[in-house]
C-alpha cells in the first residue's frame, strides 16, 4: 500500500467520508465523530450494528471512566476504549464526550458502558491514528459489518490495512523540490531548500544560512522549529515560538552559518485547529500538557524522525543543536544524525507565557 493510499484515507475521514480498517479478519467502518451527521452514521450503521464510540486512553482517563474494566484493561497498554453507543449517546451527546471544551461547564457526561476490544484493538488503534493524521478529534465511531449485510456503498470505500496505518510516519520518502536564494532580515545570505514527502503531506523547509555545513572543523549549528501560525506569524504572546524563530535565525547568521529546519507540526503535531481548541482549554486553566491529553492526544505528538530525514539528504550527519530541549536530540540520534553539543536557546518570556514556559521546564523536561 503506497503512503498516497493511505494519505487519501486520511483525507476522505477529513472529508466526513466513511473509510474501512482491515486487519485481517477484522474489518471496521468508520466516520469522523466531529465530522459525522445523521446521514453518515445511518449509512454508518445499515448492517444493523449499532457502532461504538472510540476514543483514545487519554480521553478516556479525563471522562473518569477507568474504573470500569474494559477501560482500564484498555487505558493501562495505551489501548483505545471503545464506548457502546446506548441510543441516547446520539450525535450531540458524541461530541461533547469526544470535544473537551465544555468539560468544566457540563461535567457529567455518562454514565459511559464500555466493552472490551478483544480481536479488534488494532484496527481499533489504527482508526484513531488516521484521525490524528486527519488533524481531527482523536475519536470516530466505528462498526464491524457483517459479512451478510454489507452496507450499500462498502466496495467503493477505500479500504487500508491496520498494520501500513500504524507504521504510517511524518518522515516518508523525501524529496528536495526547490532551491533558492532568500535573504532574511539579519541573514542575507540564506537558501531555502524545499522538500516534498511522497505522502502528499505538507512541505517543509530547511534555511541554508550562511556556511550550512559547519566552519573551522566545527559541526554545524541546527535549529529545529515547528510551525507556529499563531506566534511566527500573527506575534502571539501565549507562546515563544515566534521571538525564538527570530533569535533562532541571528544567533545562526552570527556563527557564520548552519541551518534552521522549519517543520510543518503545528502545535506539538496535533494542528492548527486542535491547537486552538487546547488554547481555549488553557483559557479554562488547563497548562499545555493537560489540555493536548484532553483532546485525547499525547503531549507531544512531533514525529522528529522528519528532521532526521532532511538533514540526511543534506548530507549533514553530525550538528550542535540549538535547543533547550534533551527530547529533540535523542530524536535525532535515533535517527541517525550525531548531536555533539546542546546549545541553549532561551528567548520570548512575557507575562503572557510564563505558565507555558514553566510547563515546558517542569513537566516535559526542557532546560529552562
Amino acid at each position: 500500500m503506497s503512503d498516497l493510499w493511505l494519505a487519501r484515507g486520511a483525507d476522505d475521514l477529513r472529508r466526513g467520508e466513511i473509510v474501512r480498517i482491515s486487519d485481517g479478519a477484522v474489518t471496521l467502518d468508520i466516520v469522523a465523530t466531529e465530522l459525522a451527521t445523521p446521514e453518515s452514521l445511518s449509512q454508518l450503521e445499515q448492517g444493523g450494528a449499532p457502532a461504538d464510540l472510540l476514543i483514545t486512553a487519554e480521553r478516556a482517563a479525563t471522562l473518569k471512566i477507568m474504573n470500569q474494566l474494559a477501560a482500564a484493561d484498555a487505558a493501562a497498554s495505551g489501548e483505545p476504549v471503545a464506548i457502546t453507543r446506548a441510543p441516547w449517546l446520539d450525535l450531540a451527546k458524541s461530541m461533547a464526550t469526544a470535544d473537551p471544551q465544555d468539560d468544566l461547564a457540563d461535567p457529567v457526561k455518562g454514565p459511559f458502558p464500555t466493552r472490551p476490544l478483544g480481536r479488534q484493538h488494532r484496527a481499533a488503534s489504527a482508526a484513531l491514528a488516521l484521525a490524528k493524521r486527519a488533524a481531527l478529534l482523536p475519536a470516530v465511531f466505528a462498526v464491524e459489518p457483517r459479512d451478510s449485510a454489507a452496507p450499500d456503498g462498502a466496495a467503493e470505500r477505500i479500504t487500508l490495512a491496520a498494520d501500513e496505518v500504524l507504521a504510517w510516519r511524518r518522515a516518508p520518502r523525501l524529496r528536495v523540490v526547490a532551491r533558492a536564494r532568500l535573504p532574511l532580515a539579519g541573514a542575507p545570505d540564506t537558501q531555502v531548500v524545499a522538500f516534498r514527502p511522497a505522502d502528499g503531506g505538507p512541505e517543509h523547509l530547511a534555511l541554508m544560512i550562511g556556511n550550512a555545513g559547519g566552519s573551522s572543523g566545527r559541526p554545524p549549528l541546527v535549529r529545529l522549529h515547528s510551525a507556529c501560525l499563531t506566534g511566527d506569524a500573527l506575534g502571539s504572546l501565549k507562546c515563544d515560538c515566534g521571538p525564538q524563530l527570530r533569535a533562532a535565525v541571528a544567533r545562526i547568521a552570527e556563527e557564520g552559518g548552519g541551518i534552521l529546519l522549519y517543520l510543518q507540526q503545528e502545535g506539538r503535531g496535533i494542528g492548527l485547529l486542535n491547537k486552538l481548541r487546547a488554547y481555549a482549554l488553557q483559557d479554562q486553566g488547563f497548562d499545555t500538557v493537560d489540555a493536548n491529553l484532553r483532546l485525547g492526544y499525547a503531549e507531544d505528538e512531533r514525529d522528529f524522525d522528519l528532521a532526521a530525514a532532511m538533514l540526511r539528504l543534506l548530507h549533514i550527519d553530525r550538528i550542535r543543536l540549538l535547543s533547550n530541549n534533551p527530547a529533540k536530540a535523542q530524536a535525532l540520534e535515533t535517527g541517525g544524525v550525531a548531536v555533539a553539543d546542546l546549545v541553549p536557546h532561551r528567548f520570548g518570556a512575557n507575562p503572557h507565557n510564563a505558565h507555558y514556559l514553566a510547563t515546558k521546564r517542569d513537566r516535559q523536561g526542557h532546560r529552562l
